[in-house]
């Protein structure tokens, strides 16, 4: 189903200039932008993205990963074809990859918001997430969702690499409740060579949003040879606490994946570094977010008691009582405690 975007201006000689991400992509007459979902048909700009669903499944909120924002319960997880980063990386390749998922035959089904919110009440889940592939690329399908969830009583969540526009944030943050945004890496060069893009622009999107009072957690998957540094990973650990020490960091391990199978698995040793070098840098709460043992686990940040057991995805135990520490009253950072 293809739809006017949203968030476009329109240019002399029929070409368009998009500003829903980053990329701000100048579209001649009959091309796409840089996601191609979007594009221009003699001089107005269309998506491709709207009401065409490809994936959907009921998820613990806890999968996305936010554990610091209604934990134990369920989301309405849905998606739609494209990104507009090109990850090696990716896990999801088959559906964040326009082309991958042309060469596989992949074909969306037809949606309407309406149809997706009723589906979210009707399964209990307490929130609907927009995940598994880039939300910002569907932003006009997730818009009028979000919307419509809100006024149903449903909270609404982006999974998100952060790379969309100051102007797409304010569009949708009164309807957006929270999100995990993927900060890759600190490094300009690991952006432009793996993911095609720029580390900037998602510094500024994790900064705009904890400003506008969006619930924010944040994942960096540890790449093998590229993002690993303790230098690296003390760069980002020290961004997050010099802007807000409760932001809950999810440090995940690379298994190989995409292009880029041939590499190792992320060395335990690394990921035991990285989040020793998170707690060094004052962050309340690192969770290694994709490995067994207690790293998933929730501790009072002042007294050290256990608040959330995890085990995988499912909450065990849960002891916050009236969102603080029942040993210390310590206020806990979270949304829903």
């Amino acid at each position: 189903m293809t739809k006017e975007a949203l968030l476009y201006e329109k240019l002399e000689e029929k070409k368009v200039h998009c500003f829903l991400c980053n990329h701000h992509c100048i579209i001649a007459e009959g091309k796409f932008g840089i996601c191609s979902v979007r594009e221009n048909r003699d001089g107005t700009l269309y998506t491709h993205a709207y009401g065409s669903l490809i994936a959907q499944h009921i998820d613990p909120i806890e999968k996305k990963p936010l554990y610091h924002f209604l934990p134990g319960s369920e989301s309405f997880s849905i998606a739609a074809i494209g990104c507009n980063f090109q990850c090696g990386f990716c896990q999801n390749w088959q559906i964040s990859q326009v082309k991958e998922a042309r060469a596989l035959g992949l074909h969306a089904q037809e949606v309407l918001p309406e149809q997706i919110v009723r589906q979210a009440k009707r399964s209990g889940s307490k929130s609907i997430s927009f995940t598994y592939t880039e939300p910002t690329i569907f932003f006009e399908y997730a818009y009028e969702i979000a919307r419509l969830a809100k006024e149903e009583g449903l909270y609404n969540v982006f999974v998100t690499n952060g790379y969309m526009t100051e102007a797409m944030i304010q569009m949708i943050h009164p309807c957006l409740d929270a999100a995990n945004i993927d900060l890759k890496a600190f490094s300009e060069d690991y952006y432009r060579t793996l993911c095609k893009g720029k580390l900037a622009p998602v510094l500024k999107s994790i900064e705009t949003m904890k400003r506008l009072n969006i619930w924010v957690e944040v994942t960096t998957l540890v790449v093998t040879g590229e993002n690993d540094s303790p230098e690296e990973l003390q760069k980002i650990a020290n961004f997050l606490a010099g802007m807000d020490k409760g932001i809950p960091w999810h440090i995940s391990r690379f298994y190989p994946q995409y292009k880029m199978d041939g590499l190792e698995s992320t060395p335990m040793k690394v990921m035991n570094q990285a989040f020793e070098i998170g707690k060094e840098a004052g962050l309340r709460y690192v969770y290694l977010g994709n490995v067994m043992g207690d790293g998933n686990n929730t501790y009072c940040y002042h007294c050290n008691h256990l608040l959330i057991e995890r085990i995988g995805f499912s909450v065990r135990k849960y002891r916050i009582e009236k969102g603080g520490c029942p040993n210390c009253k310590e206020p806990v950072d979270g949304f829903g405690l």
